[in-house]
């Protein structure tokens, strides 16, 4: 720690701080527009001055000097800086009537308006005039992309949009063209930005320049109320703000979280919102002569009791979707006990993955913020950027830093970040421990292998996935104080439900056999993506018209995620709670409550009339689900377990389940803006083939 004194306070801070941080640590305020803390120090918009002692007789940018850079007093005291002298305040007036030169007068226009820093330091550290009479600049608005609208005369060229997408995006599609007053931030060409993450610009953005187009003149942001929730796009469970007015979601932003998403989300994260409005089922249907007709909750219950009793336990099964909380499925594991039968699947894909071999078999070990401890990364089956965008900037991070070796086996893709190409196969797999990367993972103090969940749903997963546990053993990843066996889940809902032990009981069926005709009456909780041959009785739970409601022969609507408080488990393990921000269309309910009144018809009635009393029986049989933002670790000892499983995989290559990264989920696909994104994508795609 360094000693300094900043306003006459003295403090310790650390040398690889910057003086802004010092300053931000000793309690003082620095304004700023190009400074980002997750983002390279660019120095160019002058905002954050201050005055060093013994320094230079001019301000100095706090964001681009460091406290290892400054030299004590003449008899060795600590080095002093000031932040509220006349010259600080002299210069930030002068740097702010600079930006608002060529600035337009937008602010009662501007979607930006009541979350603009520029607005802010302008009332804070401004001036009332303007001694700058010449007309000011105009810039052509660019063409980005469907999701990011620009309004390019804004731009005060702080250059976070450019180094987001060159450093954490990965993608080198933002950039500036001319100089000086000329100086102009786009795309080069004017295409469509292809970064799963571009959205985040916007966040980034100091001024209106780049603003949500989706989003652009709906609401104000002090219309709004605020609810802190978690993303189910897929299984990191990132941190989000869900904003409502009244009944209706409008937007979704990031929150903070440094052990799961930083400050990122995904663009399908974000921009799923009008997917939550679309093709949503707000009262029960039971098909009649063919044909799906509206009914009351009283007789679509009905119709449910009279096949169900009429249906031997035996032949009763359930089937768990990728977006449930654990306590529907909590609910749905209770109800099927009650009534005999041990069919029920959360692994609609087919996935391996078992509760009877130990946690440790199906987390991501190594924890998310774990992947910048690791020195070494072997990624099997999996397609990160597709599946976990998120995770994969965080990937890209640690690879950012250097001395990072990482290589593939599976299906080539552009990861944004540079890997070796070992194979496709499981051969390649079972001889990688001896291979020259093989040496270089054993090198490593701490090994990373990231096992993708949906290319082991398949005839030989099990065996795969002994192998996969297999090498992580020979190569080291295995060993006190690091687990570096880690399976990246595409679906929100598949460690919760591994944790509520959601799989076949003594002689159950799994999901596919439940699919394929040995099941008279499934029950599909959310399930969309597996396909229920004829002939079975399938009773639907779910929000949209996707899928299962089409196969169903009752349908009883349910609530999406921002319309309940749930629990979930993200792929890491960690336990995580999604707040409701607004309340379920027409006559739909929470699953749960759904699931509690059926319970009461068929004649087993669950012992819970609220979410409260489910959670406390919930608690009770698994405490870990109560301990919030905190993961229950896995018994290393289970990898070595697996590995000796066996089996012979066959040759056939490993491949991401996810082939669209826009249409995973009957929410995503509910979404127009999805759908162009989705179209965008896929003629980039097919060009960049050509």
């Amino acid at each position: 720690m360094t000693k300094v004194i900043i306003d006459g306070q003295e403090i310790d801070v650390p040398p690889e701080y910057t003086l802004l941080q010092a300053c931000e640590a000793a309690g003082a305020e620095i304004p700023r527009f190009c400074f980002h803390e997750r983002l390279s120090i660019a120095g160019n918009c002058r905002m954050c001055l201050i005055e060093v002692k013994g320094g230079p007789p001019k301000p100095v940018a706090s964001c681009a000097q460091n406290v290892r850079d400054l030299r004590p007093g003449p008899n060795g005291e600590p080095p002093e800086m000031f932040t509220k002298t006349p010259m600080v305040k002299k210069a930030r007036e002068g740097v702010m009537e600079f930006l608002l030169i060529n600035h337009p007068l937008d602010c009662p226009i501007c979607d930006q308006g009541g979350e603009c820093d520029l607005q802010d330091q302008a009332m804070a550290y401004g001036v009332d005039s303007s001694r700058y009479a010449e007309n000011k600049r105009a810039v052509e608005d660019k063409y980005i992309g469907p999701l990011v609208k620009t309004i390019m005369t804004r731009c005060i060229h702080c250059t976070r949009c450019v180094r987001f997408t060159t450093e954490v995006a990965g993608v080198n599609e933002l950039g500036a063209i001319g100089r000086g007053e000329d100086m102009e931030i786009t795309t080069y060409l004017e295409h469509a930005m292809t970064s799963e993450l571009q959205s985040n610009v916007v966040d980034l953005c100091p001024v209106g320049a780049l603003t949500s187009k989706p989003y652009a003149f709906t609401a104000r942001s002090w219309e709004l109320g605020k609810t802190q929730s978690i993303d189910v796009m897929d299984a990191v469970g990132s941190a989000i703000r869900v904003d409502t007015r009244g009944r209706e979601v409008l937007r979704i932003l990031p929150r903070n979280n440094d052990a799961v998403n930083e400050e990122w989300i995904s663009d399908k994260t974000r921009h799923v919102v009008d997917g939550l409005r679309t093709q949503r089922l707000d009262q029960p249907y039971v098909r009649v002569n063919g044909r799906l007709a509206p009914a009351s909750w009283k007789e679509a219950f009905a119709v449910i009791a009279n096949k169900v009793k009429a249906t031997n336990a035996n032949k009763i099964g359930a089937i768990v979707g990728d977006l449930a909380g654990v306590e529907e499925m909590f609910a749905l594991k209770d109800l099927m006990g009650r009534l005999g039968s041990a069919n029920i699947d959360a692994r609609q894909d087919g996935a391996p993955f078992h509760p009877k071999h130990g946690r440790a078999s199906y987390l991501f070990n190594a924890t998310i913020a774990g992947i910048e401890q690791a020195d070494a990364l072997l990624i099997i089956g999996a397609n990160p950027r597709r599946e976990a965008a998120v995770l994969n900037a965080r990937i890209r991070k640690r690879w950012r830093q250097g001395n990072f070796p990482i290589a593939l086996i599976g299906e080539q893709a552009d990861l944004t970040y540079a890997y070796d190409y070992l194979g496709a196969g499981a051969e390649t797999l079972a001889g990688v421990a001896a291979s020259k990367f093989g040496e270089t993972l054993k090198a490593a103090k701490n090994p990373l292998i990231i096992l993708g969940a949906g290319a082991l749903a398949r005839a030989d997963g099990a065996a795969l996935l002994a192998l996969a546990a297999k090498v992580a053993a020979d190569i080291g990843a295995t060993k006190d104080g690091w687990n570096g066996f880690s399976v990246l889940h595409t679906a929100a809902s598949r460690v919760g439900a591994l944790d509520l032990g959601l799989v076949p009981g003594e002689g159950g069926k799994t999901a596919h056999e439940l699919a394929n005709g040995q099941a008279d009456v499934v029950f599909l909780l959310g399930a969309d993506e597996i396909d229920v041959k004829p002939g079975a009785f399938v009773v639907y739970i779910g929000t949209h018209g996707d899928r299962g409601a089409h196969r169903a022969d009752v349908i009883l609507p349910g609530a999406a995620y921002p319309e309940k408080s749930a629990i979930y488990v993200n792929t890491e393990g960690r336990v995580q709670l999604a707040n409701r921000a607004a309340f379920p269309p027409g006559d739909a309910r929470e699953d749960w409550a759904i699931l509690r009144a059926l319970s009461d018809v068929l004649g087993v009635k669950l012992p819970y009339d609220s979410l409260g009393a489910l959670r406390q029986l919930m608690f009770a049989a698994h405490p870990h689900l109560m301990r919030l933002d905190q993961i229950e670790t896995g018994d290393i000892a289970h990898i070595g377990s697996l590995a000796k499983l066996g089996g012979a995989p066959d040759k056939a290559p490993l491949r991401s389940p996810v082939t669209d990264f826009y249409f995973t989920n009957p929410i995503a696909r509910a979404s127009a803006i999805m759908a162009e994104c989705s179209a965008l994508a896929n003629a980039a795609h097919k060009t960049a083939a050509e």
